[in-house]
């Protein structure tokens, strides 16, 4: 023989008297904008970079406007990896495609820098590490 209970929940306010709730908004901290910053800086920096990968990648010429911009803009960032290991060249039809690491390298350092700059700054401002 099977028992059935029901259960009832009541509450002191129906759905109808209810306020809508506003959302929470969070103020952030001095080192959390300082965090933010960098990374938007950083990532910016890095999307670029992306951007003067594939284009080199895909052998776009430089009688495009926008790739030499590219390609100007990116090229003091990417100077110090120069030389690290050599650019792989394939001559196509009618463009020259261009596997640059540089490129690659400059990415992963200055995502890391990145990271270790905004970990610094939440040490120094006192967050618990985990």
């Amino acid at each position: 023989m099977e028992t059935h209970t029901k259960e009832t929940v009541t509450s002191e306010e129906s759905d109808t008297e209810r306020a809508p709730q506003k959302p929470v908004r969070r103020e952030s901290t001095g080192p959390q904008t300082i965090e933010y910053v960098i990374y938007f800086l950083f990532g910016a920096l890095d999307i670029l970079l992306v951007f003067r990968f594939v284009l080199r990648l895909l052998g776009a010429g430089t009688g495009s406007s926008f790739v030499n911009f590219i390609y100007n803009l990116s090229a003091a960032f990417i100077w110090p990896f120069q030389g690290i290991f050599s650019s792989t060249v394939a001559p196509g039809a009618e463009t020259v495609s261009v596997f640059e690491p540089a490129t690659l390298i400059a990415i992963i350092v200055y995502a890391v820098v990145a990271w270790g700059i905004v970990k610094l700054i939440s040490i120094s401002a006192g967050e618990r590490q985990e």
